[in-house]
């Protein structure tokens, strides 16, 4: 009866708690900026970077002059080549730099110089090299039927969007959470809170649904983006996506508070959250596939959590998938959420 009294007529408080911090978010227009402008900005740039249509040409280096005026001849006529003039001394640097893929030196037979780590290399030199034999009067047995196919959902850039949004959840979902704590504990709100009804629980799951409120926009907006303006496709349903971007928001929230349940200052906590988030940033598959680290660590690796966001996201809105064709991945999500919130809410400290 004395709490009903205290409170006035007041709302739940754990519904109070999550009131205050969206007005709180709301406030913060670096917040805003970092949770849906981002984001956008991310997926244009690299879409412009990596547009994926059509095949891209080989670009082929060659001395200016007459001694390879025949090379140059040969290659002009051959498609998928680009012929760039290379002067004596600035091979190495047109190599290191990308800004062509192989060398040609014109003797007799010509050289190829090129970087072997570089599949383009690789590719570029079987192209010339096919051109030149060609040229120089090679019959093939045969001309194979080329049957180009075109296959939805296979550019870098849809590819890419589904990590961009599972990276925007687990940076908003833990910096989010872990600085609004921090925060309150610098300025000594909590130790007032000590003294109100409120129990520990409701605090550290206001903070939780703070941030759920804004997970619709934030990670509805890149996929919008990604199917209206980059044409890519969504083949599953938006429940499916729902429910993935909802696990994957609640992982990473118990993870924000587990980190921020005893960390005292901006600084501590800045380096608890760039020592657990960097790691996954490279090694998770934002970017490119996680695939490519060796065997022996991808249990690891598959173990993540943002591993499995991302894993769970490409594979409803790129394939098709339901929420039981990606168990594996919410049931990893699930056990990040739930263990970081239970061992948060046994370790954290008001004071």
């Amino acid at each position: 009866m004395k709490n009903e009294i205290d409170r006035g007529g007041a709302h739940h408080p754990l519904i109070e708690l999550t009131l205050a911090r969206l007005r709180e978010f709301l406030r913060e227009p670096e917040a805003l900026f970092w949770t849906f402008v981002f984001p956008i900005i991310m997926s244009v740039a690299l879409a412009i970077a990596f547009p994926g249509s059509g095949v891209k040409p080989a670009v082929v280096g060659i001395e200016p002059g007459d001694r390879g005026a025949a090379i140059r001849q040969a290659l002009a006529a051959t498609q998928g080549i680009t012929i760039r003039d290379i002067r004596p001394g600035d091979e190495e640097r047109a190599l290191r730099e990308g800004e062509v893929h192989l060398l040609i030196v014109p003797t007799d037979p010509p050289a190829y110089r090129y970087d072997v780590a570089r599949e383009e290399s690789h590719l570029a030199r079987l192209l010339v090299d096919d051109a030149l034999k060609r040229a120089a009067g090679r019959k093939d047995p045969f001309s194979a039927r080329e049957e180009p196919v075109r296959i939805a959902g296979s550019r870098y850039v849809d590819w890419l969007i589904p990590g961009i949004v599972g990276m925007t959840i687990m940076g908003t979902s833990m910096w989010g959470i872990g600085f609004s704590v921090v925060q309150t504990r610098m300025r000594k709100v909590l130790k007032r809170l000590i003294a109100s009804p409120m129990r520990k629980h409701e605090f550290l799951l206001a903070q939780i649904g703070g941030r759920l409120v804004f997970l619709a926009p934030e990670a509805g907006v890149p996929l919008l983006l990604g199917a209206f303006v980059l044409g890519m496709p969504i083949r599953g349903s938006m429940l499916s996506i729902s429910v993935v971007c909802l696990v994957g928001a609640l992982a990473f929230g118990g993870l924000g508070l587990l980190l921020a349940s005893r960390a005292r200052t901006f600084e501590a906590i800045s380096g608890l959250m760039n020592l657990a988030m960097v790691p996954m940033w490279v090694v998770s598959g934002v970017f490119f596939s996680s695939s490519n680290f060796p065997q022996a660590v991808q249990p690891i690796i598959q173990a993540l959590p943002l591993t499995a966001l991302i894993n769970a996201l490409r594979a409803v809105i790129l394939e098709g998938a339901g929420t039981a064709g990606v168990w594996r991945e919410l049931a990893v999500l699930a056990a990040w959420g739930v263990v970081g919130f239970g061992v948060a809410l046994r370790i954290f400290r008001w004071r």
